[in-house]
């Protein structure tokens, strides 16, 4: 594998755009940030090349997350360029995460360990129940109290990251999304239900992040309606398919009720300490 440059970098976005399932968090941070140098989530590629095609990327941010996409399994070269390197966490396809962490001996469990079931719904299926009486309104729009108090209770209940803060975490996260106008909040009448969001956006899908009812609200259909109503919002614009990982078999139901269909496994590994590849 050779590190990318620049020039590379047309190449790099086709493929993984050909492979955008499993490819979003990468694609999107190389818009947002660019190569290399600058930001946390700026990126480099090391690239494998067949036929005069790129066959492989091994993504690393500068703060160190590793993003496998590598349909041909290049794990002995990637276990040479990475020695030295220090690695934050990996996330993408389950078989490769797993297949590139036992390459680079990072057998200690991580702080966030976790496989969800990956699933894909071009947005010309989608499926919606009922939507009367409810509204979906930007978190600028919303008791900013309360999303971070959910926000809170997301991060506790399926991201949790042992030594963070989650109050502060969560009212970073929610100050970031107002920003980004990523979020959304249901509304029920004038009662507030349900948050969803788009943690990924790119012109030809999102990915659905940050999904979260109150406990005492849960099995009303609640998320499986703001996640149609955002992804009606994103149709709209012209948006072509949507990608998530699902947090739970209640979630999944609520995800495959709208029209969503399993397509394999997500690993999301995050370390609290970082791990330094060894040779």
């Amino acid at each position: 594998m050779i590190l990318a440059t620049e020039a590379d970098r047309p190449a790099i976005e086709a493929f993984l755009t050909a492979h955008i399932a499993t490819a979003m968090f990468p694609l999107s941070n190389l818009r947002r940030h660019g190569m290399a140098g600058g930001h946390p989530r700026a990126l480099n590629f090391w690239l494998k090349w067949q036929a005069g095609a790129i066959s492989d990327v091994l993504t690393i941010s500068e703060e160190g997350v590793l993003f496998p996409n590598c349909p041909t399994a290049p794990w002995a070269e990637a276990r040479v360029i990475l020695a030295g390197t220090s690695v934050k966490g990996l996330l993408g396809d389950g078989a490769q995460v797993a297949a590139l962490r036992q390459t680079l001996s990072l057998t200690s469990p991580a702080g966030l360990d976790t496989v969800e079931p990956l699933y894909r719904l071009p947005l010309a299926d989608l499926q919606h129940p009922d939507l009367d009486s409810f509204s979906l309104r930007p978190l600028a729009a919303a008791p900013e109290g309360l999303a971070v108090a959910w926000r809170c209770a997301y991060l506790e209940e399926v991201l949790p990251m042992p030594g963070e803060d989650t109050r502060m975490t969560a009212t970073n996260d929610i100050a970031s999304y107002i920003k980004a106008d990523s979020h959304r909040m249901l509304f029920r009448g004038d009662d507030p239900v349900a948050m969803t969001g788009f943690n990924a956006v790119l012109p030809e899908a999102v990915q659905i992040g940050g999904v979260y009812t109150p406990p005492d609200l849960r099995g009303c259909g609640l998320a499986r309606r703001a996640v149609a109503m955002h992804l009606l919002q994103a149709r709209e614009s012209g948006v072509a398919q949507a990608i998530l990982f699902a947090a739970s078999t209640a979630a999944a139901r609520a995800y495959e009720a709208i029209g969503f269909s399993r397509i394999g496994d997500f690993t999301i590994a995050m370390y609290e300490n970082p791990q330094v590849i060894h040779v």
